[in-house]
């Protein structure tokens, strides 16, 4: 027994969640055990939660300026448990990952200039650069027998022309938990270098690898992977605190660096809200231990999940993360069109989960599981998938 109890089931409904407020508007009913939105059903620690609640007795919530050891935090963080050393001027407080992205997007690439991304892959990647006019080129990752994924890289030298200007990388990758080795990323960053292609590390996952394994920051891996790159990280995903919007540039190349920051200024978008760094601290600096136990639960639920499909849904075969509370369920042994597949889910099953498809083309025949909530929640969950499947 953990310190920290992961089994409390904590009821979300009519709380504001988009997880849960939001079923049936998006699936059509709310009768649903909600297993997509990449959030987790655990509170957040009690001392985030403590120095938010101190903050707020201080009744006065007017114009805030950073607190002096809220990048130095971070950099010990980054470099204790990642091997980076960086430096404070790389950092820049940016309105969440995703709007990182698309502000990266208009900084970075014109209107005729396209963005590269390598699908199965988190679907904003797509639909960002698409929503801001810029044209998507896709390098689908190569499934292997085993299930899982290895870049392709004779097709990317075939689809990258001049007017390939940015290449949007997951790292861990979402929504197949992949920890890309070093080799992989130095020769994605020789590639991206040698054509002038910025790469946007997506690292939102970095802090949740399993089963001992490390993640490798992309900027870490050549010189040439730090001056053609800026990651994206942030403690929302690890700690459970998205909805405090939290999340960070880092830049190590100067001019990429005045570029981007300077187009954040002008437009006010480098400012953090009140209660971001006073969370991002105290999470780097307090609550490691919360983070390990945190973690031997997912690794708990994942191996729930696999000997369960194994002993009782044979069918549906999911591939073990190597980061991230996301496990990506390889249906297509079940025969079913992906409109079918969607049906067995929300309204045999009653689960939501995201429909594989959205991921891009690659994804169709999957499912994306978030098995972040209590376990007896998932075994639930499990049950009324195995009777559907069972009902067909």
């Amino acid at each position: 027994m953990g310190k920290y109890d992961f089994d409390k089931v904590v009821d979300r409904f009519h709380s504001g969640s988009y997880k849960y407020d939001r079923l049936k508007q998006l699936f059509g009913r709310e009768d649903l055990i909600p297993m997509w939105v990449a959030d987790m059903d655990f509170e957040a620690p009690q001392v985030v939660t403590d120095v938010i609640r101190h903050r707020l007795e201080h009744q006065v919530y007017g114009y805030t300026c950073d607190p002096e050891d809220w990048w130095p935090t971070v950099m010990e963080w980054v470099e204790s448990h990642h091997g980076w050393k960086t430096q404070k001027e790389w950092y820049t407080f940016i309105p969440g990952i995703v709007t990182g992205i698309g502000l990266a997007v208009n900084v970075f690439v014109k209107p005729d200039e396209k963005v590269i991304i390598q699908p199965p892959v988190y679907h904003p990647f797509r639909l960002v650069p698409q929503g801001n006019r810029r044209e998507v080129v896709r390098n689908p990752l190569i499934r292997r027998e085993d299930g899982g994924y290895t870049m392709d890289f004779d097709n990317l030298k075939e689809v990258c022309d001049e007017k390939c200007k940015m290449l949007i990388l997951c790292n861990p990758h979402n929504p197949g938990g992949i920890l890309w080795d070093k080799e992989t990323l130095k020769r994605l960053a020789e590639f991206c270098y040698d054509h002038h292609i910025l790469v946007i590390s997506d690292e939102i996952h970095c802090d949740m690898a399993l089963w001992g394994k490390k993640h490798i920051p992309f900027a870490t891996v050549s010189e040439k992977a730090a001056q053609c790159s800026i990651t994206f990280g942030a403690p929302s995903k690890t700690f459970n605190i998205a909805g405090i919007v939290s999340s960070f540039a880092v830049v190590p190349n100067p001019q990429i660096r005045e570029k981007f920051f300077s187009w954040l200024s002008a437009n006010e978008l480098n400012d953090a809200p009140l209660f971001a760094p006073i969370a991002t601290i105290a999470a780097f600096k307090y609550c490691e231990e919360w983070r390990q136990e945190m973690l031997k639960y997912i690794e708990g639920n994942v191996r729930l999940v696999e000997q369960y499909c194994k002993e009782n849904i044979p069918a549906v075969k999911p591939l073990r993360p190597e980061a991230s509370f996301l496990v990506w369920l390889n249906c297509q042994e079940l025969r079913l069109t992906q409109e079918q597949l969607v049906d067995l889910f929300v309204n045999k099953a009653k689960l939501a989960l995201n429909n594989g498809e959205m991921f891009g083309e690659e994804g169709r025949g999957f499912m994306r599981m978030n098995v972040a909530l209590p376990r007896s929640v998932l075994q639930k969950a499990l049950q009324q998938l195995k009777s559907a499947v069972e009902s067909l």
